[in-house]
């Protein structure tokens, strides 16, 4: 019986090493060396506000001419960046001066309205809560 033992005891230790072993070749598949480093572009990123004291992000930095114009470029409305309409929903507004110009004095095409001494009565009553109001 103390014989069974011993031999169970040596088996224990070579199968321990075996398991070491797989375990330790499992770690170097698995293993990676990354060189290259990038920001995850699925994670949002917190900007973090610069101290308005600090000398250092003060420094005034030459201006790219190029960049600038770049920059320009883009903030401009799209009529002053294409000559013509560039998807359909561009097209709807993209003329946009008025066919006719538009006279104030001509009573044809401007009704204004007008309160009349009894109009002015009515709306002052009407905002006092008059019972009729139409709503």
């Amino acid at each position: 019986m103390a014989g069974h033992q011993k031999e169970k005891a040596i088996a224990d230790e070579v199968h321990q090493n075996q398991i070491l072993r797989e375990l330790y070749l499992k770690e170097l598949r698995t293993q990676k060396l990354h060189t290259q480093y990038h920001v995850n572009p699925l994670r949002k990123v917190h900007t973090i506000a610069r101290k308005p004291m600090s000398w250092h992000d003060n420094l005034e930095e030459p201006a790219d001419a190029r960049f600038l114009n770049l920059i320009h470029h883009a903030a401009q409305g799209p009529r002053r960046k294409y000559p013509e309409a560039q998807t359909e929903s561009q097209e709807i507004g993209w003329d946009s001066e008025p066919l006719v110009n538009p006279q104030r004095d001509d009573r044809r095409l401007n009704h204004f309205r007008v309160y009349k001494d009894i109009t002015l009565y009515k709306a002052k009553m009407w905002s006092l809560g008059e019972d009729g109001h139409h709503k």
